[in-house]
This record gives structure tokens, sequence and C-alpha cells, in this order.
């Protein structure tokens, strides 16, 4: 069976709460013309070893002429994989990304031979929580900390070569779980490889690299749109992995403007919503408005008719798309 992270175990139902049809205003995020795409979408790069994930950055910007380009969690220069980047106006999404759990392809080197039979049971004491001590060279504070570990899959054993997968919890060192893995063998261990594969709905099925990014963008200037549609993603792609509610396209603009969102503004929603869940509002053409945390579970905002259902939203979508009408 295929491990899953979180997010890709949970099944969810659409709950209807008041039937609705699209209007006139919006269209669908897969029918944006390729410029509002480049100025306001998500792009999948496969990071090649050697640059820092900032100067990737860099070279996006240079390749498709934009101002701003946001990454979803660095990847020290010799690590390769999985680097989403947002473009432009859409680069604050990343913000959902960093939080989200990763997947790893790692290859580890034990410092001596040891039997296979320890090290498949070793395994075992680092699936679930564990307790990590960011290396030395970290961006965060150096103080022990609780981690989840969701998936910890040996591939390969070859002499002291060890060949792992690991799904993990946002902010896990895995340079430190190969370092802990050998301590706790008593033999020591060291990362010799790592490849990150997967960041919420982005993987190693769909990453590009940078030649492939700027093929496409000439193609895209000769008249050929094919290529660039397949390589730069709307930005409702960073957020698929969050639980949502699509709401009527009357209040979209003013969500748009601040305001807040009451239960009569929704239409239908995911079910398994918890209190303070980070959820996405989408409109009726699953075009992202704002995100924000839930005020209430599923079943309240489905059943009441009053409340505001949901706090600390960011919004997303520029405010002439629909037009603003005080409620």
């Amino acid at each position: 069976m295929e491990n899953k992270l979180p997010f890709e175990s949970v099944s969810r139902d659409i709950i209807i709460k008041k039937e609705s049809v699209a209007g006139v205003y919006g269209c669908n995020p897969y029918s944006r013309k390729v410029e509002d795409l480049i100025n306001f979408g998500i792009v999948n790069i496969n990071k090649p070893q050697g640059p820092t994930s900032h100067q990737i950055s860099d070279y996006v910007k240079k390749i498709l002429n934009v101002k701003r380009c946001g990454h979803s969690g660095t990847l020290d220069p010799n690590v390769t994989g999985v680097l989403p980047m947002a473009l432009d106006k859409a680069t604050r999404v990343v913000q959902v990304l960093l939080t989200t759990g990763k997947e790893y392809v790692c290859l580890m080197r034990l410092h001596s031979g040891i039997e296979e039979e320890r090290i498949r049971e070793k395994v075992k004491d680092f699936v679930g929580k564990i307790m990590q001590l960011p290396p030395v060279k970290s961006a965060v504070k150096r103080e022990l900390r609780e981690r989840e570990i969701y998936y910890f899959d040996l591939l390969e054993i070859d002499g002291k070569d060890i060949l792992f997968k690991i799904g993990c919890q946002a902010g896990t060192y895995i340079r430190k779980i190969c370092d802990d893995f050998g301590k706790e063998l008593g033999i020591n261990a060291h990362m010799q490889e790592l490849v990150r594969t997967k960041v919420g709905n982005f993987n190693d099925r769909n990453w590009i690299n940078l030649h492939d990014l700027k093929d496409a963008y000439e193609f895209w200037k000769d008249g050929k749109e094919e290529k660039i549609r397949e390589h730069i993603k709307p930005i409702e792609e960073a957020v698929s992995h969050l639980p949502k509610a699509w709401v009527l396209d009357n209040v979209v603009g003013s969500l748009c403007y601040g305001s807040g969102l009451g239960v009569k503004g929704v239409s239908k929603l995911d079910s398994g919503i918890k209190k303070g869940d980070v959820i996405a509002i989408m409109s009726l053409k699953d075009e992202l408005i704002c995100i924000g945390k839930a005020t209430m579970c599923s079943e309240d905002i489905a059943n009441n008719e009053k409340g505001n259902i949901i706090n600390n939203v960011k919004v997303f979508m520029e405010r002439e798309v629909y037009p603003y009408k005080s409620r």
C-alpha cells in the first residue's frame, strides 16, 4: 500500500448548504490568459544541485520577467527536488505550503557495517512522534522539538549505503535523522544525497527544470501556449490540499475588500472541517478568494444561520474581478 502524507489520507464529502450556480463574473482558473498565469500562478521547479533556493527564485524571475517569486521552503544547495515557486501576485500562497507535510528520498551512508535486521528494526523507532534537535547550521532556534514522521520506507540496503523514502512533518531535518539513526545504532551515519519528492500537491511526477520553463516561455512568445500552460499552474493548485468552502457570487466582492464571511454566504463546503483548520474560500468557478482559519466545524457551518466562519483572513483575489455589493 502506498504511504500517504496526512492530507492525502483525508476523504471529504461535499455538503450542499444552498444550491447556486456561477454567474457571469470570474472564470475557471484553467481558462485564464497566460499573462494571468505568469502573474498569478505557481510552477513546480526540480531544483538542481548547486544553487541556493534564493538563486533559483532569481532565475525564475528572469526567465518569466516577473518582479517577485517566492519558494515554499528552503532546500540546501546540495539538495535537489521539488521546489514550488509562486509567481508575482501569488507569492504569499507559499505560506500554506510551508506547513504541509513533505516527502524525501535519501541516501544515507553508515560509517561501519551492521546487520540488515538491526537496520530494519531501528527504522521502527523513527516512525511516529520523535524529538529532534535542529543541526548547528539551521534557520531555526536550536532547541529540542517534537516532529512527526508519517512513514519511513527502506528502499534498498547495499552494504553501508541505505536508500529510504520518508514522509514527515514540515520542519523535520533529514540530515539530523541520518545522524541520529547512526548514533542509535552505535556506528554513526551521515546524509549522502537528498531529493525532495513531494510538497503538498506538487511532486516528482509533475516537476520541471529551468530549461523546460525557459523553452516554454520562448514558445509562448512565438505564439505557442501549450507548454507554458502545462508548466505554470493556477494559484489554486497550491491550496488543493486544504479543506474548502465555496461562496455565493454576491459575497465574493465584499470578501475581496476584507469583509467577514457569514454562514449565509456559503453555498457548499467540505466535510471534516474542524475549528482552527486553515481553509480555502473559493468562488463557484473554483477560483481562490482567500484563506483563513475556520471558526466553526463543518456541521456548524452547514446547520447554522448566523455567525462568521473564518478569521485571520488573507485575500488573494483581485478586487476588480467581482463587483462589490454591500450586505
